[in-house]
C-alpha cells in the first residue's frame, strides 16, 4: 500500500484525530514508531518515514512509542482499498486464523498459496500475515500490562502467546523494557476487581454515540441484553463459560470504554475483538460518508447525524435468529418473543441487574417447541432449520471466509429470503455493502416504488450501502421488518 507522504505529512503536523491509526510515523534518529497524534515534539520531515500499519513499521525496525501508545490507536484501515482476500485474511488473523496451521492453512481456507498471500500482505500492508498477527498479541498484550493487574503468567496467555518466557523475550525485543518496567511506567490509577477488566477502545470521531444506542434498544432481548442511562449490556458465553461486559462512552477521550467480567483471562483478545467488531469502532467514517453525502435524500441525514455506524452483534445465530422473527412484525412484536425464547431455553446466569439469561444456542433450538411461545409455525421451523444447518458445520457466522457463501447458505434455509440474509450480512458478517434493498422503510425514505429502482439508486452508494441503510432508516424509524 503506497500512502502520499505529503498527506502524511499535513496530518502529523495538525494532529488531526480523524488520521489516527490511518497512517504510523517513524522517527529515523530515535528508531521509534508513533500515531499521527504524538503528543512528542515534531520532528523535522526529512527525518521521518511513514507505513501504513504498525506491523510494517515493526518490521522495518522501529519500536513503539511508549508516550502515544501505538497500540491504543483505533483500527488501521490500511486494508480498504486492498483485494477482498486480503480483507477476509485480516478478519481470519483477528478471529485466531493462524493458531492452527499457520499461513498454509490460512491460505488454503482463502483458497490460493501461502506465497501468494505472503505477496499480497507485502504489497498492500507492508508486513507479513505472521508478522500482522504477531503485532496484534503484542499490542494486545502491551494494553493488558498497561490496563490490567493481571499476573503476567496469566497475561502472556491472555495475549496469545504460548509461555512467559516467549512473552517476556518478544516484549522486551519491541519495547526494549521488560513488561514489569512497562507496567511501573503506566501507573495504573484503578485496579479492577478480580476477573474484571476494563478496556477503552479508541474510535475516529465523530462517533454516534445516540444513534448506536437507539438502534440497539429496542432489540435489547431482555434478560440478555439490556441499554440505560447510556450504558450497553449483555451476557456472553465463550468456551462453555459465561459473563457479560458493558459499554459506554468518554467522548473526551474519543474511546468506549468497555468493561468485560469474566472468569478466564484467556477469552479476553476475543470477546474485546468482538466488542470492537459489534460497535464499529474501526470504521473511518469520513471516508465512508465521502460519497454517502452527495445523495440529496442522504445529505441532510448525513449533517444530522455524523458518525453513524452500523450495528454488529455479539453471535451471528441469535442475530439471524432474531432477523427471522422481525420478519413483518414489528421491532416492539419481535423483541417480546425473542424474549420469550431466551427465558424459556436460555441458561440461567447471575450476572448484572436486568441480565438473566444467555440465548440459547444452535443445539438448543435445534429441536426447540418454539411455537407455543407464539411464533407461527411456519417461522419457528425456519429457527429450528437454521439451528440444524449451524450444528451441522453447513453454516457458520464466525471465522467465515466468503459471505457470499453464507448468502448462499442462508438462501437454502426455507423461509430466509433477501431481505433477512442481507440484514444478517450488514450486522452479523459486517459486510458494508450489504444492503436488504426489499426494505419498505428504504422504498418510503427515498421515495420509490420498487426495488429495483432502489438497488439502481444504491449503486452510487457502494461499497457503504450498509451505511447509507442506517441513515434511510434513521433514529426515529423502525425497520420496516424490524431486524
Amino acid at each position: 500500500m503506497k500512502l502520499d507522504w505529503r498527506i502524511c505529512s499535513r496530518a502529523r503536523l495538525s494532529r488531526d484525530p480523524r488520521f489516527d491509526g490511518k497512517f504510523f510515523i517513524a522517527v529515523r534518529g530515535s528508531r521509534v514508531y508513533c500515531r499521527s497524534i504524538c503528543p512528542a515534539p515534531t520532528a523535522k520531515e526529512e527525518n521521518c518515514r511513514y507505513y501504513p500499519t504498525a506491523a510494517a513499521a515493526a518490521e522495518a525496525g522501529y519500536r513503539p512509542c511508549l508516550r502515544c501508545r501505538p497500540e491504543c490507536s483505533p483500527g488501521t484501515p490500511a486494508w480498504i482499498g486492498t483485494p477482498s482476500t486480503v480483507s477476509r485474511a485480516l478478519r481470519l488473523i483477528d478471529e485466531g486464523g493462524l493458531d492452527d496451521g499457520g499461513v498454509e492453512a490460512l491460505a488454503e481456507r482463502l483458497g490460493l498459496g501461502s506465497r501468494h498471500l505472503r505477496r499480497l500482505f507485502l504489497r498492500h500492508l507492508g508486513a507479513t500475515p505472521l508478522a500482522v498477527a504477531q503485532m496484534r498479541r503484542l499490542q494486545f498484550a502491551k494494553k493488558l500490562i498497561d490496563e490490567t493487574s493481571l499476573p503476567m503468567c496469566q497475561l502472556a496467555l491472555a495475549s496469545g502467546f504460548g509461555c512467559v518466557r516467549r512473552f517476556n523475550d518478544a516484549i522486551r525485543r519491541v519495547y526494549h523494557r521488560t513488561p514489569t518496567q512497562i507496567r511501573r511506567l503506566a501507573k495504573q490509577k484503578e485496579v479492577q476487581p478480580e476477573d474484571q477488566y476494563l478496556f477503552r477502545l479508541r474510535f475516529r470521531p465523530p462517533y454516534d454515540w445516540k444513534g448506536m444506542l437507539a438502534f440497539l434498544a429496542p432489540r435489547a432481548t431482555p434478560g440478555v441484553e439490556i441499554v440505560e442511562r447510556g450504558t450497553y449490556r449483555r451476557t456472553i458465553s465463550h468456551d462453555g463459560q459465561h459473563g457479560y461486559f458493558e459499554v459506554s462512552i468518554d467522548p473526551g477521550a474519543m474511546a468506549l470504554v468497555a468493561r468485560v467480567h469474566f472468569a478466564n483471562p484467556s477469552a479476553l483478545f476475543f470477546i474485546v475483538e468482538r466488542i470492537r467488531a459489534m460497535f464499529d469502532v474501526n470504521a473511518d467514517w469520513a471516508a465512508i460518508v465521502a460519497s454517502l453525502r452527495k445523495d440529496r435524500a442522504l445529505a441532510p441525514r448525513v449533517a444530522e447525524h455524523p458518525g453513524l455506524r452500523v450495528p454488529g452483534c455479539w453471535n451471528g445465530f441469535e442475530l439471524a435468529v432474531r432477523a427471522i422473527l422481525g420478519q413483518q412484525i414489528s421491532v416492539k412484536a419481535a423483541t417480546t418473543i425473542a424474549g420469550r425464547i431466551a427465558a424459556t431455553f436460555g441458561a440461567p446466569v447471575s450476572a448484572a441487574p436486568g441480565l438473566s439469561r444467555i440465548f440459547p444456542s444452535p443445539a438448543t433450538l435445534a429441536d426447540a417447541p418454539l411455537a407455543r411461545l407464539g411464533l407461527p409455525q411456519l417461522r419457528a421451523e425456519t429457527i429450528r432449520a437454521l439451528a440444524r444447518e449451524v450444528c451441522h458445520g453447513r453454516l457458520r457466522f464466525e471465522g467465515a471466509v466468503d459471505s457470499e457463501d453464507v448468502l448462499a447458505r442462508l438462501g437454502e434455509v426455507p423461509g430466509i429470503g433477501k431481505w433477512t440474509a442481507q440484514y444478517v450480512a450488514m450486522r452479523a458478517l459486517g459486510e458494508p455493502d450489504a444492503f436488504p434493498s426489499g426494505d419498505l422503510g428504504l422504498l418510503r425514505a427515498l421515495g420509490l416504488g420498487s426495488t429495483r429502482e432502489v438497488e439502481r439508486r444504491s449503486e452510487r452508494w457502494r461499497p457503504w450501502r450498509a451505511y447509507a441503510a442506517m441513515y434511510l432508516w434513521g433514529n426515529g424509524l423502525e425497520v420496516a421488518r424490524s431486524g
